[in-house]
């Protein structure tokens, strides 16, 4: 197939549709996909235009894995990345090139309630491996996410707050008084509450401890323990 002619020849005509089938298109892939059916793209047709420059832009859902550090929640920031590459071409055979640097247009991004887009970067690399002589590309974009903090601030920072307040002035009550020592029960009840609440919310991962929970953590054992010696 021809993939260039003169207008003049065909009735002015300056672009075709044609199937993606029908002519050659480089196998990009995202290589740290996590959907079982690997290529999350829908197959559109490919734009060709009289110069014999060829539009092909699929649309799709790409699924990719990524780690997640918990340390700061609920006030963290999350980097994933998403690694696009030929599966069987070389740098020789295809150069991929990154069109700006900023990353891909995000003009039509849809806020979310509970995450906030910061960027989405895009970096161009040129791997040499011990098999070949020969590079390798990719084209890898980092999405930068930072957690909205309006949810948990008052559903869980400010209750928790509260609580340990009250536990202060649990502390002020005579011990001789019968009220003090269900006060300190109910205060640990309410954290032990609040800490489930927490490690429900939180991905099961053994890399890091949140800041919120150690804070549970920590007024819990130290208020336990001085209702105890109390």
């Amino acid at each position: 197939m021809n993939l260039r002619w003169n207008t003049s020849d065909y009735g002015g005509i300056k672009d075709l549709r044609i199937p993606p089938h029908r002519i050659w298109k480089p196998d990009v892939l995202m290589y740290n996909s996590a959907d079982e059916g690997f290529d999350g793209t829908y197959q559109t047709n490919v734009v060709v235009r009289n110069n014999g420059s060829c539009l092909y832009v699929p649309p799709g859902i790409f699924k990719s894995t990524c780690k997640i550090d918990i340390t700061w929640f609920p006030f963290d920031d999350q980097r994933c990345e998403m690694k696009f590459g030929s599966w069987t071409y070389d740098g020789f055979q295809l150069d991929l090139q990154l069109q700006d640097e900023t990353g891909g247009d995000i003009s039509s991004y849809v806020l979310n309630g509970e995450w906030e887009l910061l960027g989405v970067p895009g970096k161009r690399n040129e791997i040499y491996y011990n098999c070949c002589p020969e590079p390798y590309i990719d084209i890898t974009f980092t999405i930068i996410i930072r957690r909205r903090t309006l949810y948990y601030f008052f559903n869980l920072i400010i209750p928790c707050v509260l609580i340990a307040s009250m536990a202060l002035l649990g502390f002020t009550l005579p011990p001789d008084s019968g009220e003090k020592l269900s006060l300190g029960v109910t205060i640990l009840l309410s954290l032990t509450v609040f800490l489930n609440m927490v490690a429900e919310t939180m991905p099961a991962t053994s890399d890091a401890v949140p800041l919120l929970g150690k804070f549970f953590t920590l007024t819990n054992f130290f208020y336990g323990k001085c209702n105890v010696f109390d």
